[in-house]
């Protein structure tokens, strides 16, 4: 918001779109902050987390399972890689690709940045009791995936 102060258009309060906008506003601010005190951010974490979840992968795989644009793969693996929390290896049955591997420090990074991604969630959702969040997670899950289903 430019000026939280200022009294908010009740038409905008009771617009779903305008209030998930401006929250999303809070929660990149909050995130961003905390992983960015651990010298991360958000591809950081997202790549980690999918590797810890699904194993070694390729990055194209990479991509599709944490949402990240393939162009944006390379420059965060390389990223993670000089940090020593992946690795690649040419993968044996295709050594035109390889295949990326969280390292035990890559695991113990995505602890920490768990935390840190826990505590800003608990700031976020400050006034909500528990099971007030898992009711949005809920229903937000289920917006997210309405849309992101194909059409047609």
């Amino acid at each position: 918001m430019e000026h939280p102060s200022a009294p908010t258009p009740g038409r905008l309060r009771t617009t779903p779109s305008w209030l998930l906008t401006q929250t999303a506003t809070h929660a990149a601010r909050l995130v961003t902050t905390a992983l960015g005190a651990h010298h991360a951010r958000g591809y950081h974490y997202r790549l980690l987390a999918t590797l810890a979840e699904t194993g070694p992968a390729s990055q194209a795989d990479l991509g599709r399972h944490s949402g990240i644009d393939r162009s944006d793969i390379v420059a965060t693996l390389n990223d993670l890689a000089d940090r020593h929390l992946v690795r690649r290896q040419p993968d044996p049955t295709d050594r035109r690709r390889n295949i990326v591997h969280i390292t035990p420090a890559g695991r113990r990074e995505l602890t920490t940045l768990q935390h840190a991604l826990d505590t800003a969630q608990d700031t976020l959702l400050a006034p909500l009791d528990p099971t007030d969040r898992r009711e949005l997670v809920r229903l937000l899950d289920l917006l997210l995936t309405h849309h992101n289903e194909p059409k047609g």
